[in-house]
């Protein structure tokens, strides 16, 4: 297992107004495969997301990422682990809007502390032809698509070589021919990439790509399914 969740509870506010946004849930995903996790607005999917990533804190039971305990970590360790081990994909692609698709990848390296050199740039071409947007590496953000900007953030994503992406509804902004091309292409970058990739959506369009689907409802997980590639 890539990732686990294990009997995870979160508990927002102080005293009347205290939200339980997360109830005892536990799923798990393993390097290679995607869990779509489903649900209405305000079922605590974000919740979900937020906990993975270290950005909350649990009130109660762990997060397990490539075998080490999320959640016994420092803010500071969480950060470092973020950094190094977390891809995130947006609703929005969150680009840089003077960058290029090129430095949209680059500046990944600097924010790992890192200075860009040879080996990066080769590693952002490839993952740039990989998303079929080579031949958009010297445009910025406004020159794009919004299907070609959620490539991008695949593409940044997998930038710091993650072992988990945390994926925000990746079609919200996109029309559905659009929405379905960028699903099967995260699916795809799972499967080449090794990673365990969690994508919480509302859409039950993009499910056929998922080999696992989960839902949610008022912070908890209400049913498990078999998901699986179209063929």
């Amino acid at each position: 297992m890539t990732i686990t969740v294990d009997s995870v509870s979160l508990v927002l506010g102080d005293g009347d107004q205290k939200v339980t946004a997360l109830e005892s849930v536990s799923l798990s995903a393993n390097a290679g495969s995607l869990c779509a996790v489903m649900g209405p607005s305000g079922a605590g999917k974000s919740s979900l997301l937020a906990v993975c990533g270290g950005l909350l804190p649990p009130t109660t039971g762990r997060v397990t990422i490539d075998g080490q305990d999320l959640t016994a970590m420092t803010e500071n360790q969480r950060s470092r682990l973020r950094r190094e081990r977390i891809g995130f994909i947006f609703q929005q692609s969150n680009l840089v809007a003077a960058l290029t698709t090129m430095d949209q990848l680059l500046l990944m390296t600097h924010i790992s502390g890192r200075t860009p050199n040879r080996e990066n740039r080769d590693r952002a071409r490839d993952l740039l032809n990989e998303v079929d947007l080579s031949h958009r590496a010297g445009h910025r953000p406004h020159q794009l698509s919004g299907g070609e900007r959620q490539r991008v953030g695949i593409a940044r994503a997998l930038m710091s070589e993650p072992v988990v992406l945390l994926v925000d509804e990746p079609t919200s902004m996109l029309d559905q021919s659009r929405g379905r091309e960028v699903v099967e292409l995260l699916a795809k970058q799972t499967k080449q990439h090794g990673v365990a990739t969690l994508m919480v959506t509302h859409d039950q369009a993009n499910l056929p790509w998922a080999d696992q689907v989960v839902n949610m409802e008022d912070g908890c997980l209400t049913r498990a399914a078999a998901g699986g590639p179209q063929s």
